[in-house]
């Protein structure tokens, strides 16, 4: 194979070198003439997000582990440095060796955003791999994808030759021994396809076929041959505790966007929002044993040099072992004079004993989701949360030394109105007064609130998924609204509003629910220069407009009408074991504004009992 070596000319002139050199802390170095299976992990965009990834983190651990794989790692290229490795022709490489992604056996790109599709397309393009994967033979890797964008692949299902559908622990040691075994036997790429379509877990969109009604909606998805399921089963890790998690996550020479430890207490959710995918996807919760988790965070703050460490989990305050957890990680923080940051908290579930514990160690932002400024639309989403708990909840982490919060709320959501979307301003308002209510000795400064809105987008496998979203120019007007109520309020001094952009979130709906005639737009898109338009500077919102027409993609189809109840949608071939039942009857409950129980206070019926692990065994005895 032949080894790329960029010039010193070409690296400083480009904004961060960094980028693609390689050689980070805890790089793995292995000799690729000793492996059967090279793999290369993809991250479809910039380096510093891709970076901060937990998922390839754990991914590439587990495969490196493996004697007879190697794992590396390319993103995409920022436009400086693809627009030179276009003029001079240097084929995308890996950053562990430098040798061209297209010689490695796989080729696996996770996909956590709709707006990073046309960059599935760049590394494709510079790799000199096809877009399509019907024109693609052994010369070329076996293209993967995963993530929760998987969960509708059909936009980009033509460029995958196999989408991966649930936790990549599971099933990805059989895929590469069915390669290694189709590879002795000499079989051509289409048997090999055929024999890995039968591993749970495992999408071969070219193994399917689609047809259509008269009105554009899905009249079936069936196998087009033999022995393939008509439904993939979505793959759970079932005990978290005795499963892969690096000890020496990869460390960056340049400030990634999650600079710092990651520890993953659990997987899952109990709360049931509405709007929610990955508290349906997910399902059920399992948590990690604490003993291991007190044992990897020191390994890996002793590996990585890190000056902070994060908890990650769709909720934090539901993994039960939290108190003794954090205890453990604050002594941890104070001795090392570091920073620890408690993301994903329910504002109802803080503890001021826990609170006060903290005030010693070095401060960062509290995020908190109330998503809804009304109890109305908090009831309608099924947050479950009241004001009453919400201000709570501020108190206490004022009181614990904390002055900055964010808050992250939606607009557009279903059946809102003007008096929902004021309240938020009003909400923001009264934690700010809050604050104010603390002893002048114990105030350090002045609050800090921001009150971040994005827009509703519905996404497959939650109840919303019926659901009608609003146009871009609704969700400008809504944003316009409240910008001037936060102005009207009193303490509008402390609070900082900032909101995500109208036409990208259009675009992001068409995607989340769309099929696969999608794709030709995606192609031409790409072919007219878009790239990275999940970034402000770099998204052609006029160029998408044009291409969208001339490729005749209703906007009402796909974004702006509500879906009959039967209507099969192009991720209806899924199994993720939450019931398209339960989903109707939780949308139908939003509309009477009825507020549904966790799972831990009483099971609904989802359907993950299925999988027989976490809270729903629980429930189950």
């Amino acid at each position: 194979m032949r080894k790329l070596a960029l010039s010193d000319e070409i690296l400083m002139s480009v904004e961060k070198p960094a980028r693609y050199v390689g050689n980070e802390i805890n790089m793995v170095k292995k000799n690729p003439d000793e492996v059967d299976v090279r793999f290369c992990m993809c991250f479809p965009d910039v380096y510093e997000i891709g970076m901060s990834h937990l998922g390839i983190q754990i991914l590439y651990d587990m495969f490196n582990q493996w004697e007879d794989t190697y794992c590396e790692r390319v993103y995409s290229p920022w436009p400086d440095m693809d627009a030179i490795m276009r003029e001079k022709k240097i084929p995308l490489f890996a950053l562990e060796t430098q040798e061209p992604v297209r010689r490695f056996d796989f080729l696996g790109i996770t996909l956590q955003y709709e707006m990073c599709y046309t960059n599935i397309l760049q590394i494709l393009d510079l790799s000199g791999i096809p877009f399509y994967a019907s024109e693609r033979t052994w010369e070329d890797p076996i293209v993967v994808c995963g993530g929760p964008c998987t969960y509708n692949p059909e936009p980009i299902a033509d460029f995958f030759d196999i989408v991966y559908i649930g936790e990549g622990e599971t099933s990805y040691r059989m895929v590469l021994d069915i390669y290694k075994d189709s590879r002795k036997k000499g079989e051509d790429r289409l048997t090999f396809l055929r024999r890995v379509a039968k591993v749970d877990g495992i999408y071969v969109p070219l193994l399917y076929d689609v047809t259509y009604h008269e009105d554009g909606t899905i009249s079936s998805m069936k196998p087009n041959c033999e022995g393939i399921p008509e439904r993939v089963k979505k793959q759970v890790v079932k005990d978290l505790a005795d499963t892969y998690y690096p000890a020496k996550p990869l460390v960056p020479y340049i400030r990634a966007t999650q600079d710092r430890v990651v520890l993953e207490i659990q997987r899952g959710c109990i709360r049931g929002c509405r709007f929610c995918q990955a508290g349906m996807i997910y399902r059920p919760i399992r948590p990690r044993d604490l003993e291991f988790l007190k044992a990897r965070a020191i390994e890996m703050l002793e590996n990585t040099g890190y000056e902070e460490i994060t908890l990650s989990s769709l909720s934090s305050s539901d993994y039960e072992e939290l108190p003794e957890l954090v205890y453990f990680l604050i002594e941890e923080c104070r001795q090392r004079k570091l920073n620890i940051a408690l993301p994903s908290l329910r504002i109802d579930a803080f503890s001021l004993d826990v609170m006060s514990k903290v005030q010693d160690v070095r401060k960062s932002s509290l995020t908190f989701a109330p998503e809804a400024g009304s109890q109305r639309m908090r009831n309608v989403i099924n947050k479950g949360l009241t004001e009453e708990v919400i201000l709570e909840g501020a108190w206490k982490a004022f009181q614990g030394g904390w002055n900055r919060v964010k808050l992250y709320f939606m607009l557009g959501l279903p059946g809102e109105t003007d008096e929902d979307i004021a309240a938020i301003a009003e909400l923001a308002n009264k934690i700010a007064a809050t604050y104010f209510e603390l002893p002048k000795e114990e105030r350090h400064g002045r609050p800090e609130i921001t009150a971040s809105t994005s827009f509703f987008v519905p996404k497959p496998f939650t109840p919303f998924q019926w659901a009608p979203m609003g146009t871009a120019d609704y969700f400008e007007s809504k944003r316009k609204f409240l910008t001037g109520k936060v102005r009207e309020q009193v303490n509008q001094r402390s609070i900082r509003y900032i909101c995500h952009d109208a036409i990208t979130s259009e675009l992001e709906g068409i995607f989340a629910r769309g099929d696969r005639r999608l794709s030709k737009a995606i192609v031409r898109a790409y072919e007219r220069g878009c790239i990275f338009d999940a970034w402000t500077d770099y998204f052609k919102p006029e160029v998408w407009n044009e291409i969208l027409e001339e490729c005749g993609v209703d906007r009402n189809f796909y974004n702006y009408r509500e879906r009959e109840k039967d209507e099969i949608f192009p991720w209806d071939f899924i199994d993720i074991g939450v019931t398209k039942n339960f989903m109707w009857r939780e949308y139908e409950r939003s509309k009477k504004e009825e507020v549904t129980p966790n799972c831990r206070a009483q099971c609904s019926g989802c359907g993950a009992a299925k999988f027989g692990t976490g809270v729903c065994v629980e429930n189950s005895k």
